[in-house]
């Protein structure tokens, strides 16, 4: 028997209250009708006894204690699916808002999910390349691999997202069974606009499905986006057999809308006001990244996250980071400095390139490369460190070659136009380069094998040459015949 509920008990922010309900289910969606004729969406979100809390998506204007009648639905929210979502656009909820009309869905799944179960993961391996040297190099994503990127408020890491939608491909360039799902939640509309122009203009937006919850969009659907991101998904991954990469920002504006939900419906604060169980809530969307046995897609996550006054020990980011499996870390005194993007090498890493790189997946030479960049980058560290305490003039020929080869690193390496992409090989090739403006005996973490194939010190342009000669106090004959004679030596 279907029955309607007439008026309410209670209006709280977003949230109203039911009493005498009988057979309800926590997450169980309702519609709302007004007497206006409006209808709304709504999920119930507490259960006590026979009193329901319910959550309305659109908020609760207009409405009143005695002009409503709410009908439950029976069944939690789901998200119609068909491979016609690629190349579309939809709002927080799932409803379609790019004019195209409605999905005729082949199926439909509950967008709460489940995390993958470990005895049926496979461990990831292959690696996704996003063409930005200083990720694909030195922290490679990995195909069913959580890398969060942490950035700082008004820093380029919309830039940087857009960046990697436009150039992100399988290992293989299978570009047929490769896609993306982006969701952006609490973007102003001209944020929201530039992404959905990035993508057009550069022809991937048909492999692109979005979700775009704005600024001025109820905060209560914000809670829902990342959900039904990830939801669209599994879908793809593991209906459609395809390698979907999941970019999500900001996960810190769902995590301040988790508060604010939370805060309405009187729970107890934890740390920074946010919700005793955001750690947990948090891992039931990340640990849906992953492979299953016996199905052929992976879904790799991407979610971008902004931290308070730019501190990664605040709640989100610290969460973030014991659940994912690494991190890129942007700088702003980088940024400041002009080089985009301004990826922090030192801080940064990923916990899994190790099994997704080198001969079979990249190229043999790759971690140790990586290794040695580093480390070479850790001493440019502690010489500009000690040129700030007794002045750049004082340092050593060694100390002074650091610092050219560091100089070198952030502006031909890790800076890199918007619109650039670079192959793996002209990544790892360019770090051989720079690499080559040391002398060998700092090359302290590579095989001596690879340095005699790849340790070439005549690739350096001589323009680059000179600068290093000239941080050294010699000249540009005698800088060659220094290195030449001291690798004959070796």
């Amino acid at each position: 028997m279907i029955l309607d509920y007439v008026g309410v008990k209670e209006i709280n922010g977003s949230l109203i209250v039911l009493d005498d309900v009988d057979h309800a289910s926590y997450e169980e969606m309702v519609e709302i009708h007004l007497d206006n004729g409006t209808r709304r969406q709504g999920r119930i979100v507490q259960i006590e006894g026979r009193r329901v809390v319910i959550q309305v998506f659109e908020g609760t204007h207009s409405i009143s204690l005695g002009n409503t009648r709410t009908h439950l639905i029976g069944r939690p929210m789901e998200l119609p699916l068909s491979e016609e979502i690629l190349g579309r656009t939809f709002d927080g909820a799932g409803h379609p808002i790019d004019g195209l009309g409605e999905i005729f869905p082949e199926k439909r799944m509950d967008i709460n999910g489940t995390a993958i179960n470990p005895v049926s993961r496979v461990y990831p391996k292959n690696y996704i390349c996003t063409g930005i040297s200083s990720i694909d190099v030195l922290c490679t994503l990995i195909r069913g691999q959580k890398l969060p990127i942490f950035s700082g408020s008004g820093m380029r890491h919309n830039d940087l997202a857009a960046q990697i939608v436009r150039q992100a491909k399988i290992a293989n360039d299978e570009s047929a069974q490769f896609c993306i799902v982006f969701a952006a939640m609490g973007v102003q509309k001209d944020v929201a606009d530039y992404f959905r122009r990035s993508f057009d203009e550069s022809g991937v937006l048909q492999k692109v499905v979005m979700f775009v919850n704005l600024a001025n969009d109820p905060v209560i659907e914000r809670t829902l986006t990342p959900r039904c991101a990830l939801t669209a998904a599994e879908y793809l991954a593991f209906e459609k057999n395809m390698h979907v990469l999941v970019v999500m920002t900001d996960m810190t504006s769902y995590a301040e809308a988790l508060r604010e939900f939370s805060s309405s419906k009187g729970e107890i604060p934890g740390r920074g006001g946010y919700p005793g169980y955001l750690y947990s809530d948090l891992a039931s969307m990340y640990e849906r990244a992953g492979m299953v046995k016996g199905r052929e897609g992976s879904v790799t996550q991407i979610p971008i996250l902004t931290m308070p006054n730019d501190d990664i020990t605040q709640p989100v980011p610290d969460l973030t980071g014991y659940i994912t499996e690494g991190q890129i870390v942007l700088d702003r005194s980088l940024e400041g400095g002009g080089i985009y993007p301004p990826v922090s090498v030192l801080p940064s890493l990923s916990r899994l390139m190790k099994d997704g790189i080198g001969a079979g997946f990249t190229r043999a030479d790759h971690q140790d490369l990586a290794n040695q960049l580093f480390a070479s980058y850790s001493k440019v560290m502690d010489a500009r460190s000690l040129a700030s305490v007794i002045g750049e003039e004082e340092l050593s020929p060694n100390d002074k070659r650091l610092l050219e080869f560091g100089r070198l690193f952030e502006e031909r390496f890790i800076t890199q136009g918007s619109h650039e992409s670079r192959s793996i090989e002209q990544s790892l090739n360019l770090g051989w380069e720079l690499l080559s403006t040391l002398p060998r005996s700092e090359l302290d973490r590579v095989d001596p094998k690879l340095l005699d194939e790849f340790y070439k010190p005549k690739n350096l342009e001589a323009s680059d040459q000179a600068k290093v000669a000239a941080a050294v106090d010699l000249s540009p004959e005698d800088l060659t015949s220094q290195v030449k004679s001291f690798n004959e030596a070796q």
